[in-house]
């Protein structure tokens, strides 16, 4: 499973302290996120999913999606 943290993230013109305030989510955890060192959880998904204004199935890829 590939996560696209990212590339929402810089679609949407966010930094990553921007993306920390909207989510309550540590700017180190969304880089680790964003870096493949972590795994994100599904509330982690759903808060960034929510401040990017996109679905939680927009901020991954997989086969079985």
């Amino acid at each position: 499973m590939e996560i696209l943290t990212w590339q929402a993230r810089t679609k949407k013109k966010l930094t990553l302290v921007q993306l920390e305030a909207l989510t309550g989510i540590s700017k180190t955890t969304l880089n680790d996120i964003e870096n493949g060192k972590t795994s994100p959880t599904l509330r982690q998904l759903y808060a960034i999913a929510t401040a990017l204004d996109c679905n939680v199935s927009d901020l991954y890829d997989c086969d079985r999606k």
